[in-house]
Parts: C-alpha cells; structure tokens; sequence
C-alpha cells in the first residue's frame, strides 16, 4: 500500500470548504505546485489518500469532481458525511475526516482523475441525467459541459430525500437556465411543508414509471444515472419498461453484481465509453482457471475486466473500489499474463493480479 510520501499523491490544498446541505460538502482542491492539476471528463473521480489515525497504512477513497472540466486549475469533490459505525473500517471514515478534521488551508494528497464512467462528447442523442442523493455529483458535472458546450436536449432529474440535503440545487438551476431544452425534475420521498411551500420538488415518494412518461417525449435517449444500489436497480428497471436499450444506459456503482438483478446492466467497469456494447466474439482460445476448483471457462472479449467476467458467471471475489486502486481484488496468479486497462496505484507483485482492471493476454490460472 502506498505511504504518504508516495509520489503519485500530490499535494492539494483546500481553497474552499462549502456547507452545501445538511450532510453534504463541498472542497475545492488546488495543488501547492500547478503542474500537478491534470485534466479530466466529466463523470472521473478522484483518489484521497488520508492519514490512518491510528498509525496504519493510510487510507483511499474515491470521491467524484462534480466541477466542470473547463475549471482549469481546480477539482471539486462534494462529500456526504457517513456516520462510521465500525472504526477504522467503516466506509464513512474517511468522509467523516473530511467534514470535521479538513478546513480550508488543509493539504490532502490525491492522486490523478480515473474512471470509466465519462460523458460521450461525440454523441448528438438527447441526455436523461438520473441520480440518487449524493449520486448528482458525476450528473451534475455532465451536466456542464452539455449545458455549455452542446445543443442536446438534456433532462436532469433528481430524487432526495428532502429540501435539507439537496445539494447543489442553485448551481443547477443557472445551467437548466442556460438553454429552452435542458429541464429539470426534483422527487422529494420525504417532502416537508416548508418545501412544499417553496416549490422545491415536482413529485413525491420515488421516480416512477409514470413519472419519466410524463417528462420524456419518445427519442433515442442515452442515460448516465448514479445512486445508491436500491435506487439504480429500481431506475434500470423502470428505463427498460419504457423501451430504452442496455446499451445506452451507463452508470456509475460501486458494488458486488450480486446486488443487480439478472435482468440488470453491467456494472460501472464493463460500461462501454461509447455506450454501444461491441458484438460477441469468439473466445480466441483463452480461458480462465480457477486452480482450486479446477473449473474453467471461456474468456468472453466484451467483458472489461477478469473482475467482471467473474462475476458475470456468478463468482464474487473481494474487491472495493474497481479502479485498481485500493488493492482489495489482489489474486494469486498461478500462470498466464494479463494487461492492465487501467494503471493501477501500486505496483502489482510478480504473481499477482488485480483482478478489476486486468484482461488476460493468454489463458491464466488464478489462485481462486
């Protein structure tokens, strides 16, 4: 695990610490040295490397910039504060770090933009933007660049709990207000009189099929959706009844296949940055072996990573944050070569394989 002189974190400072609702911040990131800000796509998250508080290997997570990518020079990331129920293990440590311990004149190491999950910029389909709570954040950076540099209509549409943790609504609002085709759609589950009074939200209790019926006139959509797991096996399900292709609906989740539904899309590794699904083929004679099992399959080229093949046929192992970066999914590897699609953090031992951001060259044999 990296320490916290490794030299893939740079050094950040916080310029600005935003209340942007009830449970959710917003930090503005600049790096000590300017050459260390790299450019990135809307929907890429960055890595945080934290200090472990009790002396331990540090910690990592992945928070996505919900700035634009034209704000040269600075990252914003826009955190919910989890409670951690379980010190030092819980996945609300780090966020709950930041919220208390991280004021603006901090420096934080992070590491450069990743992920799979990006707007495409080629495409001339309209946009439906879906999210979640805290899922905005990816949405609400696309949204920028389609607002300001495109002519697609664009629905963006929101479900929250209420007015208190709705982030980001005014920021919204002014690019909604940029062009006559990009509208907007606020479901509050637990609506209070107050917000009802202000007009905060169009409907009530969750998205429904419904809902997007109302919203959507017939057209050849593409989706970008993020939020929690309940929410995104709900929306994919209620997408595919209204027609739209898997192919055209990518998404952001972090999560074991398991938690969709056979029905559902692929997760967030094996979503294609075209949003078309290349054809099958054939296997090419790879297979992938499972040494403790003996069991074998063969290698399907459309899968983006061994992670997700395996998964695919129902095999589940460990793994966090898919972008080889937190070294969970770390497997023996017995034979065979594999290539990276993604660079990982740390440098992967011989005989050794992430699993969540590695294709097989030849047929491998894993330790598994």
């Amino acid at each position: 695990m990296a320490n916290t002189l490794d030299p893939r974190f740079r050094a950040f400072e916080v310029k600005r610490k935003v209340r942007e609702s009830a449970t959710i911040t917003s930090f503005y990131l600049t790096p000590v040295n300017p050459a260390n800000w790299r450019p990135f796509e809307a929907g890429q998250f960055l890595t945080i490397q934290m200090p472990h508080p009790h002396g331990g290997a540090p910690l990592v997570r992945n928070y996505t910039v919900s700035s634009g990518p034209s704000e040269i020079g600075v990252y914003r990331i826009t955190v919910k504060r989890e409670a951690a129920l379980i010190p030092d293990v819980a996945d609300g440590l780090v966020s709950c770090w930041l919220h208390d311990m991280v004021e603006e004149g901090s420096i934080v190491r992070i590491d450069r933009p990743r992920g799979a999950f990006k707007l495409d910029k080629d495409s001339r389909r309209p946009v439906i933007l879906l999210s979640g709570g805290v899922g905005l954040t990816p949405t609400v950076s696309m949204l920028k660049v389609l607002a300001k540099e495109s002519d697609r209509p664009v629905w963006f549409v929101h479900a929250c709990d209420g007015g208190s943790i709705h982030a980001l609504r005014q920021e919204v609002q002014s690019l909604v207000e940029m062009r006559d085709n990009v509208h907007v759609h606020y479901c509050y589950r637990f609506p209070t009189e107050e917000d009802a009074k202000a007009a905060l939200f169009h409907s009530t209790g969750f998205i429904t099929r419904e809902t997007l019926q109302s919203l959507l006139p017939l057209d050849d959509y593409e989706v970008y959706m993020c939020g929690p797991p309940p929410f995104m096996q709900a929306m994919f399900d209620l997408l595919l009844s209204l027609g739209l292709e898997k192919s055209k609906i990518a998404y952001e989740f972090f999560g074991p296949a398991s938690l969709l539904s056979p029905s559902q899309p692929k997760t967030t590794s094996d979503v294609s940055l075209n949003i078309a699904q290349p054809p099958e083929v054939e296997s090419a004679g790879i297979e992938i072996v499972l040494g403790r099992s003996n069991a074998r399959f063969d290698w399907d080229p459309t899968s983006e990573s061994i992670l997700s093949f395996l998964e695919n046929k129902g095999i589940e192992p460990a793994f966090s944050c898919r972008s080889g970066v937190c070294g969970s999914c770390v497997q023996g590897l017995v034979s065979g070569d594999v290539e990276y699609v993604e660079e990982p953090l740390d440098d992967v031992p011989a005989g050794r394989v992430l699993l969540c951001c590695s294709r097989p060259v030849n047929s491998v044999v894993l330790d598994l």
